[in-house]
């Protein structure tokens, strides 16, 4: 069996699939949005070491990895949201520490700006959720048409070291996009012209405004898929947050600088213990 493949639990029309490590106060990884994404590849390398601490859950969000995909879905942030409701309601968390990466990152604030009494901590990596200009990066991202050089090339805008663009990394997230309903799904979701996606993400300055939470962001600084200015602008305007930027260091920072990243939340989420 796939290491990707965890448990399953009914979250309103459709099953989801997630990882649940460790034990103790309870932390929840939202992945990003690339082609073949599961929570697992996003978070393989975070999971075992923040589960020594806190009890990790991670769900694949419907349209990505094994999770259901129900026969009609219009993809969107209220149909995400609902599903981490639903999700935590299940499994009967009342509050979490939220860690969103990418368009989990959009997904995080959304919710805790919506619910900011499900959320104890906020952590964002890379994250969407302010306006920006789409870059070329991003647009190929979402753009994917499943291919192994296709996949080679999107995975490539990911990293700052491409020495971690191995075949293997390829061969395992082509497969991931290719299997049964898969790219159908991925395709569904961000149809060109893409910019309006990257602002159905966003949540109202005055909303992100409103967010009282102790907040980490973190960044990659020669990210070329979500720009480093993204962060700055949700530092500026969450109140009690601190920004970690990372040098030498692109859209992968939990994978880059895995054990750095792993310290730094570890302590952050540490603190309100």
């Amino acid at each position: 069996m796939s290491d990707d493949i965890g448990l399953r639990v009914r979250t309103g029309d459709f099953e989801t699939n997630y990882h649940d490590e460790g034990q103790g106060e309870p932390v929840m990884l939202i992945h990003g949005s690339g082609p073949g994404v599961t929570a697992w590849a996003n978070w393989r390398l975070v999971i075992p070491k923040l589960s020594s601490s806190f009890r990790v859950v991670a769900p694949d969000m419907v349209g990505f990895g094994y999770t259901e995909v129900p026969v009609e879905i219009d993809y969107g942030m209220e149909r995400w949201v609902k599903q981490v409701l639903d999700f935590l309601g299940v499994l009967g968390l009342e509050q979490v520490n939220l860690v969103g990466n990418s368009f989990g990152g959009a997904l995080a604030l959304a919710l805790t700006s919506q619910h900011p009494d499900r959320v104890k901590r906020l952590v964002l990596m890379g994250s969407v959720g302010v306006p920006f200009q789409i870059t070329p990066a991003l647009d190929a991202v979402w753009g994917y048409k499943p291919s192994i050089e296709t996949m080679r090339q999107v995975v490539s805008t990911f990293a700052f070291d491409k020495g971690l663009v191995n075949d293997d990394l390829i061969q395992m997230r082509y497969e991931a996009s290719t299997r049964s309903g898969v790219q159908e799904a991925y395709a569904a979701m961000f149809p060109a012209p893409r910019q309006r996606w990257v602002d159905a993400m966003v949540t109202p300055e005055e909303a992100i405004r409103s967010i009282k939470h102790e907040t980490l962001i973190v960044h990659g600084r020669d990210d070329q898929v979500i720009p480093l200015e993204t962060s700055l602008k949700l530092h500026h305007l969450i109140e009690r947050s601190q920004l970690h930027v990372f040098g030498q260091c692109g859209h992968w920072t939990q994978i880059e600088h895995n054990a750095r990243f792993c310290r730094l939340v570890d302590e952050f989420l540490r603190e309100s213990q």
